[in-house]
């Protein structure tokens, strides 16, 4: 199962890939849905591309359908109880009605990150300028939620965090040294976070351990 930055780096790979020629849906992610090259206003892409992306990630699963249609992923999305209309977070599939109604289902994007005012996405099928439903080049776009109907959430698989705890050579007996008198304690996970800043506070706490092992305090 694919985790969050793995479709994410697939489809950042795609910006700027526009169909041709211009106008004609004739695209590399509908030749591949479709299994042959397509072209024509019967076949807009913005969901064909997001259904790609997580076929690349090797995760189409975390789809609730294969659809070209925004919504019937909506109304299936709704159906597994995976649909959401508050919240959203990156990874999301979020579906636009650019008129603000909310009531048709009419663009879609992955969510990169989410802004103050909404979300930044990368989209298939939109432009910088002109059509936003059907503008024939994948893009990143900020929406605001205003045209945000509803985002399918994906089941990602949640990334291991590794512990920081091995110190390089040059550094070990200060480290063990540390450990062994209570002034390098980590977080509550066991993390001594080695290569990570120091903020002030932090360093105040040490010197504070410190003074105390010392006497000093």
């Amino acid at each position: 199962m694919a985790a969050v930055e793995q479709v994410l780096s697939i489809a950042r790979k795609e910006l700027g890939v526009t169909e041709s020629p211009a106008g004609s849906n004739q695209v590399k992610y509908n030749t591949w849905y479709y299994g042959r090259a397509v072209s024509g206003s019967a076949y807009p892409w913005c969901m064909v591309f997001v259904q790609w992306c997580f076929a690349q990630a090797g995760a189409p699963e975390l789809l609730p359908a294969r659809t070209a249609s925004c919504g019937a992923l909506m109304r299936a999305a709704e159906k597994a109880g995976t649909w959401v209309t508050k919240g959203f977070q990156p990874g999301d599939v979020v579906i636009y009605d650019f008129s603000g109604k909310k009531s048709i289902t009419e663009h879609t994007g992955i969510v990169e990150r989410v802004t103050a005012s909404g979300v930044t996405a990368i989209e298939g099928n939109t432009s910088q300028a002109g059509s936003q439903s059907n503008g024939g080049q994948v893009c990143r776009k900020a929406r605001f939620n205003s045209l945000i109907i509803g985002a399918v959430r994906p089941n990602y698989q949640k990334e291991e965090k590794k512990m920081d705890n091995t110190p390089s050579p040059a550094h070990k007996e200060g480290v063990e040294w540390a450990k062994k008198n209570g002034i390098l304690t980590g977080g509550s996970s066991g993390d001594l976070m080695l290569s990570q800043p120091l903020t002030r506070q932090q360093m105040c706490t040490m010197l504070y351990r410190f003074a105390k092992m010392t006497g000093k305090a």
